[in-house]
């Protein structure tokens, strides 16, 4: 290198290994080196003369000169510096700026004096609004840069010089390791907030003796860059796949039109938000609205409340839509749900099981959702509607949440609670009035633009639809399902509940039952061969007290059952003597012998006395006395330390104090009762004459 050769700062600093050219800068302005200043993409800098800098940073840049002498590829694909539409803006802004500004000079004998007044002029905001509101304040000498810079090189000249140019990049002062560190916080599924991110990389930067740290806003935008400029993997790392799947990731658009009415109904179930009567227990809970909606024309075509999602509640809600439509769907896309995937709806291989699922039999096609995605079913949006233009209008609405229940559910809002009370007059809704009111809102929410044709309403778009000839008792026969059952001595079980008949008594083989979902009171009996053998009946719980705690309802009951097992055990009674010959049958007659009492002995508990007292007899309490003894003896015999802990209640003094000399003084109180009871006057008279 030359001695006359002026380097760059940031080239001096790298050579010796400073972080920053800041110890540089200050050195030449306290004269240590000879420099020049620079102008650089957004801003100044400076150049060293080489011959000021000291030996050994000048053996540092040539060993550096030499290395770089190797060949380097040329770069075929040179990068393109962009320039943004705010650039642009803003080099047509200074345009303006200039512009007026070479008007104004013209009213004024001096630039300066011309420059002051219309930099004061501009930077109150009333001299090119609009500009200002865009630009901001400038100052003298910035306006001065601007119109030289536009004078030597156009327009260009002023368009804004930063140091990024592509989407991902972003000028930041952090360094490699700061932005690594940094990252491993916010890059984590434990989702470390931004702040606290910030104050933990500062403090690590600091133990491994970091100096000059960016500020924290610094650390703060170039989080808030990289999150805007890799949303996917910044929501896949700190929130997981589903959220990923739910934000991020681009959906299906789907063309409702090529569907026909009646083609595919979207099956799922929804939790009402708001109470009914259980018919059951006769109180208020919350049940479970399961609905088929036709996908065409968006309406709900048939639904069944029931307390809890199960297969007899989907079975009468899809019958109902059947019936409602006027014809049998040819695919069924429903929930995930267990209840959806019970057996009872599938089909089965008929060579193994023995029967065909509800779906095959109607020629049904069954779809399931994918878990955990709820865009895939169209049903969710109809919930919506559903809940927000409905259930809000229902007495009993308790929310969708804690933030979002009625003012009358808070705690301390006595008023609100007491007025619900007097609107409600303490009565529920019953599953028949909410399934009325349901019917009356579907007629309104029919009469509104159907979301897949904006030019006919729902209702009319469910019209279009080609009715069938569906007979409903074959439709019911359908639903029936069959399969095998072992019999024992509590019948036959089934779904936890137990059927039984006479006739079960003496089979324990297996049979086929036969069953309905919309009944389940009762199932047929079917032997292996297929023979018909009888009806059972569920068996109804009885109270555990019928005749003490019991209603007549319940004792009622409890007879009938009663005389159920006695007429069961007189047939099988006489089956047994038809059996046997009727002088055998008197032979094996046993004339029981009268009992023999045993006289149970009882060991004589004598009294016994812990303490004579006197005057017992003339006071009256002799009897106090004897039932106190009484109750010492029946007692569990405890520890020293539990009976102590386990202070009686005293109905005299002398009993209290004859229990603490037995047992002694467990606190104060009692040391002091203690000593005052032996200077009274009852104390000299009871035990005076013991001393």
């Amino acid at each position: 290198m030359k001695n006359d050769e002026y380097i760059n700062i940031n080239k001096i600093a790298e050579v010796k290994g400073l972080k920053s050219n800041r110890s540089l800068r200050i050195a030449i302005n306290k004269g240590k080196y000879i420099a020049r200043e620079i102008q650089v993409n957004g801003g100044k800098s400076y150049e060293i003369l080489y011959s000021s800098l000291e030996f050994e940073v000048q053996q540092k840049l040539e060993l550096a000169e030499i290395k770089s002498t190797a060949l380097i590829p040329v770069q075929n694909n040179p990068r393109i510096n962009y320039v943004s539409e705010r650039a642009k803006l803003t080099s047509l802004a200074r345009v303006d700026i200039i512009a007026a500004f070479n008007n104004f000079r013209q009213k004024y004998r001096t630039k300066k004096e011309a420059e002051t007044v219309f930099i004061d002029l501009y930077n109150s905001g009333l001299y090119l609004p609009k500009i200002y509101k865009f630009m901001g304040d400038i100052s003298v000498g910035t306006l001065k840069r601007w119109v030289k810079a536009y004078e030597e090189g156009g327009t260009n000249a002023l368009i804004p010089q930063h140091k990024c140019s592509q989407q991902s990049e972003y000028n930041s002062i952090l360094t490699k390791e700061m932005k690594d560190i940094f990252l491993k916080f916010l890059l984590n599924p434990n989702k470390f907030k931004i702040g606290t991110a910030i104050n933990l990389t500062r403090h690590i930067l600091e133990k491994n003796g970091y100096e000059n740290i960016p500020c924290a806003l610094s650390f703060r935008r170039f989080a808030e860059h990289y999150k805007n400029n890799n949303f996917a993997k910044w929501t896949f790392i700190r929130e997981g796949e589903k959220a990923y799947h739910d934000n991020v990731e681009q959906y299906l658009e789907r063309n409702n039109s090529l569907l026909n009415v009646g083609d595919v109904l979207v099956a799922d179930g929804h939790v009402l938000n708001f109470h009914v009567i259980d018919p059951f227990e006769g109180k208020p809970v919350r049940a479970t609205l399961v609905g088929f909606l036709d996908w065409k024309s968006t309406a709900l075509v048939g639904f069944e409340i029931m307390l809890t999602e199960n297969t007899q509640c989907i079975a009468s809600a899809l019958r109902n839509a059947i019936i409602n439509l006027g014809v049998i769907p040819k695919v069924v896309y429903q929930d995930n749900g267990k209840a959806f995937k019970a057996k009872y709806f599938q089909k089965s291989d008929f060579d193994q099981e023995g029967f065909n699922g509800v779906y095959s039999n109607l020629g049904i096609k069954s779809v399931f959702a994918k878990p955990y995605n709820a865009r895939a079913k169209v049903i969710e949006r109809f919930f919506k509607d559903f809940q927000e233009s409905f259930e809000k209008m229902m007495i009993t609405y308790c929310g969708t949440s804690i933030e979002d229940k009625p003012a009358w559910m808070k705690r301390g809002e006595k008023l609100h609670k007491k007025m619900h009370e007097k609107l409600t007059g303490g009565r529920g809704l019953t599953i028949p009035q909410v399934s009325a009111y349901i019917n009356c809102w579907l007629d309104y929410y029919n009469s509104k633009p159907c979301p897949n044709d904006k030019n006919m309403t729902i209702k009319e778009i469910l019209n279009t639809v080609q009715k069938q000839d569906i007979n409903i008792n074959i439709l019911n026969d359908m639903m029936m399902k069959s399969e095998p059952r072992q019999v024992n001595r509590n019948g036959i079980t089934f779904m936890g509940m137990h059927y039984r008949d006479e006739l079960l008594m003496d089979i324990r083989d297996k049979v086929y039952i036969r069953y309905s979902l919309f009944d389940l009171s009762k199932v047929h009996v079917y032997s292996l061969k297929g023979e018909f053998l009888c009806v059972a009946h569920r068996v109804t719980p009885v109270h555990p007290m019928a005749y003490h705690l019991g209603t007549v309802k319940d004792i009622e009951e409890y007879n009938h059952q009663i005389r159920k097992q006695k007429r069961q055990f007189n047939k099988v009674k006489k089956d047994f003597i038809k059996y046997f010959p009727s002088m055998e049958s008197e032979i094996i007659d046993v004339v029981p012998e009268e009992p023999i009492l045993e006289i149970e002995q009882f060991e004589q508990i004598k009294p016994t006395r812990e303490r004579k007292l006197r005057r017992r007899a003339e006071t009256g309490e002799a009897c106090v006395e004897q039932d106190s003894e009484c109750r010492l003896m029946r007692a569990p015999k405890q520890t020293e330390r539990e009976q102590q802990m386990n202070k009686p209640m005293f109905i005299s003094d002398y009993e209290k104090y004859e229990w603490l000399m037995a047992h002694g003084c467990t606190n104060p109180e009692d040391r002091k009762w203690l000593a005052d009871y032996i200077r009274s006057d009852e104390y000299n008279d009871l035990y005076g004459g013991e001393e």
